[in-house]
C-alpha cells in the first residue's frame, strides 16, 4: 500500500472549523455554508422530485444532506457517514442570574458527562441561540473572555493534591462574570446588545459556555493538537469533507451519499434532532427508494448499503496504561481507529471491518483497532441506534483522542486528513460484497 502524506491542511481547516462552531446551532450553521458553497440546496427548493439531487436539511443543531443520482432505483445502495453536532458542556439555565458575596454569577446545568475539573480557571465566552416572541431565531457568540469558573485556594482546600478535588456540579461550576448586586434579566440583556435586538423581545434561549482559546498545534514538530469540542467536531467535520469529496464524483456503483450531524448524542440522541429520532428516516424515505421494502438479502441495495458512525476515540494514555486493552492500543497520528465491541455498543462486524480496510487501503491511510478491556467498561455512539432502526450495516470509527470530554482536548493533526480520506474512498468506492 502506498502511503498518503500526512495532511497539515486539514488539521488547519478542522481548526477553522471549530473555532466557528461553539455550539451545535453554529455546527449546523457552518455545515450549511460549505454545502451552499459546493453547489447543495436547501431541500425542496428544485423541485426536482425525481431528478438528480444534491439536497441538505438543516433542524436545529442538526444538519443532513444526500447526493442522489437521476438513475435511483430499487437496487441503489446508500452510503452514509454520520456524526454529532454537540459536545459535554455547561449550559445556561432559563434563569441565568444569580450571585452571592457581591459576585455576580450565571447558573449553568451540566450537559452530558463533562470533566467537571477542566473547566476550571479557563476563560470562557457564551454561545447559542435567542428566539424572539415571533419565533425569529438569533444567533449569538461572544467569543472573548466574559466567564470564569474559579478553583478554591489549596490554603482553603488542605490536602486537596493527595485526596483528590471533589466537585458538587451544583455548587460550584457557576461561573463569575462580575461584580456587584445581581439583576435578574442581566444575562440576556447582554447577549441581546450583542446581537443587536431588544431584550425585551427574547422570549427563550439555548447557550453554551465555550473555551475560547483557539485551536493550537504542540510538540516538538508539531504532530499534536489541542483544540476544544475535537469529541465530536473532528467526526463532523471529517464526515463532511468526505462527504463533499465524495459527492464530485460519480461512486462505482451509482450509491446514493448521504452526509448526517446529529444533535443530543451526548444525552441519548432521543430527541427531535438525535439520531433516534426522525430525521434520518425521513431523509432514507425521501430519497432511497429501496428503504423500507422486503428486499431479498443478496440485493445490490442491502449488499452495497453500509453507515459510518464516526465519532472519537480513545488514544492510549501513556500515563494510564491500566485502563487500556494492551493488544489493541490507539496512537495519535496512527490513522483512524475502527472500534468494536462484542456487547453492541459498537456494532462494526467482520464484514464492516473488511470494508474499512479495503477503504484504508485504497486511500493509502493507516487504520487502527480499537477494543476496550474486559473490566473497564467503554461508552457508545450513534452507531447502534442507526443501525437498528434503518437495518444497514453500520461500523464505528473515528480519529484516536487524549482528554476525552475535556473543555479541552488532543489529537494528532495528521489524523484529521487520514480520517477525510478513508471515508471519502469508503463512499465512492467500489461496493462491498456481503458475506453470506
Amino acid at each position: 500500500m502506498v502511503m498518503m502524506k500526512p495532511d497539515p491542511a486539514a488539521a488547519l481547516d478542522l481548526a477553522d472549523f471549530i473555532g466557528r462552531a461553539p455550539s451545535p446551532f453554529h455546527v449546523t450553521a457552518e455545515a450549511e455554508r460549505r454545502l451552499a458553497a459546493a453547489g447543495f440546496s436547501p431541500a425542496g427548493t428544485d423541485g426536482a422530485e425525481g431528478g438528480a439531487r444534491r439536497e441538505y436539511l438543516v433542524r436545529d443543531g442538526a444538519v443532513l444532506a444526500w447526493s442522489a443520482p437521476d438513475t435511483a432505483s430499487e437496487d441503489t445502495p446508500v452510503r452514509i457517514v454520520a456524526a454529532h453536532t454537540d459536545s459535554p458542556v455547561l449550559k445556561a439555565k432559563p434563569r441565568p442570574d444569580t450571585g452571592r458575596a457581591g459576585w455576580r454569577q450565571i447558573g449553568v446545568e451540566v450537559y452530558g458527562s463533562p470533566l467537571f475539573n477542566s473547566w476550571l480557571d479557563r476563560d470562557l465566552g457564551i454561545a447559542g441561540r435567542l428566539v424572539l416572541a415571533d419565533g425569529t431565531t438569533i444567533g449569538v457568540n461572544v467569543n472573548r473572555p466574559l466567564l470564569r469558573v474559579p478553583q478554591l485556594a489549596p490554603h482553603l482546600h488542605r490536602g486537596v493534591n493527595a485526596s483528590g478535588l471533589t466537585l458538587d456540579p451544583q455548587l460550584h461550576l457557576s461561573p463569575v462574570w462580575g461584580t456587584g448586586d445581581v439583576r435578574e434579566g442581566d444575562l440576556i440583556e447582554f447577549l441581546a446588545g450583542e446581537a443587536g435586538v431588544s431584550a425585551d423581545d427574547v422570549a427563550g434561549h439555548d447557550l453554551v459556555l465555550h473555551d475560547v482559546t483557539p485551536p493550537a498545534q504542540l510538540g516538538r514538530d508539531g504532530e499534536l493538537m489541542a483544540a476544544p469540542r475535537l469529541d465530536n467536531l473532528s467526526s463532523a467535520h471529517g464526515g463532511l469533507s468526505a462527504f463533499l469529496a465524495a459527492s464530485e464524483q460519480a461512486p462505482a456503483d451509482g450509491a446514493i451519499l448521504l452526509y448526517a450531524a446529529f444533535d443530543h448524542e451526548e444525552v441519548g440522541s432521543a430527541s427531535t434532532t438525535g439520531a433516534a429520532g426522525p430525521l434520518l428516516d425521513f431523509v432514507l424515505r425521501r430519497v432511497w427508494p429501496g428503504y423500507g421494502l422486503p428486499l431479498p438479502a443478496g440485493s445490490p441495495a442491502v449488499t452495497g448499503s453500509f453507515c459510518l458512525s464516526a465519532d472519537a476515540a480513545h488514544a492510549a494514555h501513556p500515563n494510564y496504561l491500566e485502563v487500556h486493552e494492551p493488544d489493541h492500543r490507539s496512537i495519535a497520528g496512527g490513522g483512524p481507529v475502527l472500534k468494536l465491541n462484542a456487547n453492541q455498543r459498537y456494532p462494526t462486524d467482520a464484514v464492516g471491518t473488511a470494508a474499512w480496510e479495503r477503504a484504508c487501503e485504497q486511500a493509502g491511510v493507516p487504520s487502527q483497532v480499537f477494543v476496550g478491556r474486559n473490566n473497564v467498561a467503554c461508552g457508545s455512539t450513534i452507531g447502534p441506534s442507526i443501525a437498528s432502526r434503518t437495518g444497514i450495516r453500520t461500523l464505528d470509527i473515528g480519529i484516536p483522542i487524549l482528554s476525552m470530554h475535556s473543555a479541552r482536548e488532543l489529537c494528532g493533526t495528521a489524523d484529521p486528513g487520514y480520517l477525510a480520506a478513508a471515508c471519502s474512498a469508503f463512499l465512492s468506492g467500489q461496493r462491498p460484497p456481503l458475506s453470506q
